[in-house]
């Protein structure tokens, strides 16, 4: 395998298509294509369907993810190619200097830690990694680790995926609010069972289980409330104040709605807590290195210990 057949691969992978790998990589589309069937020759497999977009087979997500890692490794030995991995370390001085390359780092974020505390946290070390950043569930993150899509996530899994590391980060609180008339309509004897059970809820996505686990809690089994589905963390916040339905909100999201009397807390004391973690490839170089210290330095700022 050759370095260039690697940078094609993931180029391929990353930007979903052979004309738009040949973009960042500088080549012909043709030129691409024969790095792939030299190095799908080498690995005997099919490596990319060609499809539209274009996507690795189960194969292919192999050879990515070894790729990414081999490539970090060789951006930190200073060697030439493209930006893929989390190589191209300005040193020990700091910044990436004028017109240095800088790292590409892909990780994983929920949208809660992206809308909160995380993003200073990739402010930090701007200066030496550009970010492509995966908004995913944090119960669903570590598929991507696995995948060999991003080098590191937040995510709720303590257990460390294969070839990774693993630190806790702290904990995320989220509260039970609704507007005043909400509460007043479906909630006038409190969080009961059957109110539970039939009072709208918001939900951020179908992955999302959070006012699933409050709900099931309050009513001592499943229940299938009317559901409002808003894939946007600020609206999602936006869709409670509104009075869609009830919902869980991190401190940051609920603090001002609260103060100004737009949201009331439906259950006094009552949270659920998720626990974050921030697990990163074991294979270490300066740059990832960095994002993590800043990812744990944000974090223990913004979340509870």
């Amino acid at each position: 395998m050759e370095i260039a057949q690697l940078d094609a691969l993931l180029a391929v992978v990353d930007e979903g298509s052979f004309d738009g790998a040949a973009r960042v990589l500088h080549v012909t589309p043709s030129a691409v294509s024969q790095r792939i069937k030299a190095l799908e020759t080498s690995a005997g497999a099919v490596l990319v369907r060609r499809s539209r977009p274009v996507a690795a087979t189960e194969v292919g997500s192999d050879y990515a993810r070894l790729a990414r890692q081999v490539l970090a490794v060789v951006r930190e030995s200073g060697l030439p190619g493209r930006t893929a991995g989390a190589g191209g370390d300005a040193g020990a001085g700091g910044g990436a200097g004028a017109g240095a390359p800088l790292a590409r780092v892909p990780i994983a974020i929920n949208g809660d830690s992206l809308n909160t505390w995380a993003m200073a946290a990739l402010a930090e070390v701007a200066d030496r990694a550009v970010f492509d950043v995966h908004r995913e569930d944090q119960d669903h993150s570590a598929e991507l680790l696995r995948s060999g899509e991003v080098m590191a996530a937040i995510t709720t899994q303590a257990v460390p995926v294969q070839g990774c590391t693993a630190v806790r980060l702290g904990v995320m609180r989220y509260r039970p609010f609704a507007t005043p008339a909400f509460a007043r309509r479906w909630f006038a004897d409190g969080v009961t069972p059957e109110a539970i059970a039939v009072a709208p809820m918001v939900m951020f996505d179908r992955k999302d289980d959070l006012q699933d686990r409050y709900a099931r809690a309050k009513a001592g089994r499943d229940v299938e409330p009317p559901r409002h589905y808003v894939p946007s963390t600020a609206d999602y916040a936006r869709a409670v104040v509104h009075g869609l339905g009830w919902g869980l909100l991190p401190h940051e999201h609920s603090e001002g709605p609260e103060a100004a009397g737009a949201l009331v807390e439906l259950e006094p004391g009552a949270h659920v807590d998720v626990e974050l973690h921030w697990q990163q490839w074991s294979l270490r170089t300066p740059v990832l290195d960095a994002v993590a210290r800043a990812v744990r330095r944000a974090a223990a700022a913004a979340l509870l210990p």
